[in-house]
């Protein structure tokens, strides 16, 4: 198991993301720290550097996720973090203006743990809004499908 992407592995999980983080919808030209190809499964836990186990993330969702799998939400369970290759966005996000509202046990342990929105993160989220910037229009089709 190699940790080495090659460029042109990381150019299709950035064109398959259209430069979208595949979590919290940042897109990476508004960014000033470049996105990184995060492994879903890391390889610690067995992940392989494939597309299939790969997802474009900004520093801040791949910093808080690091190499965990998912987190303990209530009664001591386990719950899983959201799966950019396996689930749809809606189906476990609302995008409520500058709010990333969970709609499931997966949307609520990806939101908590991703820190999704923090407090600099909203007000980051809400400048992009308010000129504009946000939703980039290539996440529409992550929100919408």
């Amino acid at each position: 198991m190699s940790r080495y992407i090659s460029p042109e592995l990381r150019d299709i999980v950035r064109e398959r993301a259209r430069r979208i983080c595949e979590y919290c919808l940042f897109f990476e030209g508004h960014s000033f720290i470049k996105f990184q190809i995060e492994h879903i499964i890391s390889l610690k836990h067995g992940g392989l550097s494939v597309p299939n186990n790969l997802a474009l993330s900004c520093f801040y969702c791949n910093n808080h996720k690091g190499s965990d799998l998912g987190t303990i939400l209530e009664k001591d369970e386990f719950q899983r973090f959201y799966h950019p290759r396996k689930d749809k966005w809606k189906d476990h996000f609302e995008l409520n203006g500058h709010l990333i509202i969970p709609q499931t046990s997966i949307g609520k342990a990806t939101v908590k743990i991703l820190k999704m929105n923090d407090e600099e993160r909203l007000m980051e989220r809400l400048a992009l809004i308010e000129n504009g910037f946000f939703p980039h229009p290539n996440a529409e089709e992550l929100i919408s499908s």
